[in-house]
């Protein structure tokens, strides 16, 4: 890590240096997802989750030249305030760092980063995907493609449920992706614990997820593990309750020609405002979620080595 612009926290610093469990979270649910102050709020109530599971909260961030694993309170509140931050994914974080900027991290984003600093568990909200209208659009999340470059695995509660999912679960078996959906044999809607869509695969237990994760290193399989996640029953917004509402904002998009990276932020903004602000408080119950499964699988893998 010498010759990388890496920084880490005083907290990552300390555990990874005693092998401690360590899971990475992304920041752009801070800048891009939910205004200030409750974004700052959400992302401690997510750090604390971890560390009342047993293990250390690395979110991730770009400021200064350098890659941030783990943040400061100070860090945090100026990143929750800042202004034109940058969203990063795989194309853009390299120039973010070369120019200055500030920047936070997408799934891909967040994927290399934590790979940079050895962290091998990273739990999110959902993950990018295919976009409906894809076949003509060639909308397709770089996510997917890190899933199958980047050995981490990802926690989250499936894809957003805005995406074509059906698309986006082929895409990443043609990439070779291990999708396992978590206590259930369905894969999740983000929202809503059902997609109506069959996961690949099954696994119940933190420690068969972990042990998978060590296999496919073992073996040189390159890339990642997707986690699917469901979010916990009293949190969902069932998916014929949801659905209406997602249709009805993709219609607004498509009729005010929002498209590329505008798109996911006016969609959410959209489905939190039809909803009366329910798609909020469901997705901060599935990040906690999905930050305690996270917590679980590190505490698996830190315990292995």
């Amino acid at each position: 890590m010498i010759d990388l612009p890496l920084t880490l926290s005083p907290e990552v610093a300390e555990a990874r240096a005693n092998g401690a469990p360590i899971v990475a979270l992304e920041s752009t649910i801070i800048t891009h997802g939910m205004p200030f102050p409750q974004n700052v709020e959400t992302a401690r109530r997510v750090e604390a989750e971890i560390r009342a599971q047993g293990a250390v909260p690395a979110t991730i961030a770009i400021m200064d030249r350098r890659i941030h694993v783990g943040l400061t309170d100070v860090q945090l509140d100026a990143l929750g305030q800042a202004k034109s931050v940058a969203k990063l994914s795989r194309a853009d974080l390299a120039a973010c760092l070369a120019t200055g900027g500030i920047g936070a991290t997408t799934v891909a984003a967040t994927m290399i980063c934590a790979h940079l600093a050895g962290i091998h568990v990273f739990a999110t909200g959902g993950i990018g995907g295919v976009h409906r209208g894809a076949e003509t659009s060639f909308d397709i999340s770089a996510d997917l493609r890190e899933l199958a470059e980047t050995p981490v695995t990802v926690i989250a509660a499936g894809a957003k449920a805005i995406l074509d999912l059906p698309k986006t679960l082929e895409y990443l078996e043609t990439l070779g992706v291990p999708v396992i959906a978590y206590g259930q044999d369905d894969f999740p809607a983000f929202w809503s614990r059902t997609s109506g869509l069959k996961a690949p695969l099954r696994m119940d237990t933190a420690a068969d997820i972990a042990a998978a994760h060590r296999m496919r290193a073992r073996l040189g399989l390159p890339g990642g593990q997707l986690v699917a996640n469901p979010i916990p029953a009293e949190a969902e917004i069932p998916k014929a309750e949801i659905t209406p509402h997602i249709e009805a904002a993709l219609a607004e998009a498509a009729a005010r020609g929002i498209a590329a990276k505008a798109v996911t932020p006016f969609l959410l903004q959209r489905i939190f405002e039809l909803t009366e602000g329910r798609s909020l408080t469901a997705n901060i119950g599935l990040v906690l979620n999905n930050a305690r499964l996270g917590a679980a699988i590190a505490r698996e893998l830190a315990a292995a080595t």
